[in-house]
């Protein structure tokens, strides 16, 4: 290809992105995505990395007083609906959440629950299966790296959604990071910020109601879509109580419903979004 033939490709490219840019923004979060691995955090290793990077995360945001330990855990990380899952880059632990699954089908318990019981124990009375995203932390120097991290870590909330046939899935947030999941998610707030304990500063609850947004995530972020082997390898633990519920919930299913669920996952590609 000749310079002048390279020229008109690259600004054909530049004015296709312009025109785009919401677009072409997905499609390097999409390259981004499958240079990442999704791990569930079986092993006393896995999770005590975890623990550590939480506990750098909200010691720098001052969100927790100190610890000796060096780690951040709680009861809640050991529930039989609890999954706990870090996100890698190229085998480093770059974030991690925490997400339990309830509902008065399986077990109607999370950590949202404890303190928003006002708005959530309707939701659970009324048949919701709600996903709750709880510690979700980064690593600060990955993250500056990757500015997408947030985006694609959302990721598993949505093929929770997917697996579990969730209607909600909840967010407890803090006020500084309500605009994202606004911005980027269509999230709904179902409360204002309330003390949340042992965290020194306060949540807020948003959700999103995944039947009917769903389409909308899917469309904004096609790599947002999982396989259904992904999904099992992810959440399908046979000796824990958390109950599958896709295939009989009373509500709508997930948007994929379970053909799209075995579409093909984005190809493999290695970029880095700029800062």
């Amino acid at each position: 290809m000749g310079p002048v033939a390279e020229t008109s490709r690259q600004t054909q490219s530049a004015n296709a992105a312009h025109a785009n840019p919401e677009g072409s923004f997905s499609a390097r979060l999409a390259q981004l995505a499958a240079r990442i691995e999704f791990r569930r955090a079986d092993s006393d290793a896995e999770r005590e990395a975890i623990f550590r990077l939480r506990y750098e995360a909200y010691r720098r945001e001052g969100a927790i007083a100190e610890n000796p330990s060096g780690r951040f855990a709680d009861d809640d990380d050991e529930a039989d609906n609890a999954h706990l899952i870090g996100l890698y880059i190229d085998g480093e632990l770059a974030t991690s959440l925490r997400l339990h699954i309830a509902s008065n089908r399986g077990i109607p318990d999370c950590p949202s629950l404890h303190v928003f019981s006002d708005i959530l124990q309707p939701l659970l009375d009324d048949g919701k299966v709600l996903v709750d995203t709880t510690r979700f932390v980064a690593d600060e120097r990955l993250s500056r790296l990757y500015r997408g991290l947030p985006l694609v870590t959302i990721r598993l909330c949505v093929a929770a959604g997917e697996y579990f046939g969730g209607h909600h899935l909840l967010a407890a947030v803090r006020d500084e990071h309500r605009a994202f999941y606004i911005r980027s998610f269509g999230s709904q707030v179902l409360c204002k910020s309330r003390p949340y304990p042992p965290l020194l500063k306060p949540i807020s609850l948003t959700t999103v109601y995944f039947p009917t947004q769903g389409a909308e995530l899917y469309r904004r972020y096609p790599f947002y879509r999982s396989t259904s082997f992904e999904q099992r390898k992810l959440f399908e633990r046979p000796r824990h109580a958390t109950l599958h519920l896709n295939d009989e919930s009373a509500d709508t299913p997930g948007p994929m419903g379970r053909k799209q669920a075995d579409l093909p996952v984005v190809p493999s590609g290695d970029v880095r979004l700029a800062g």
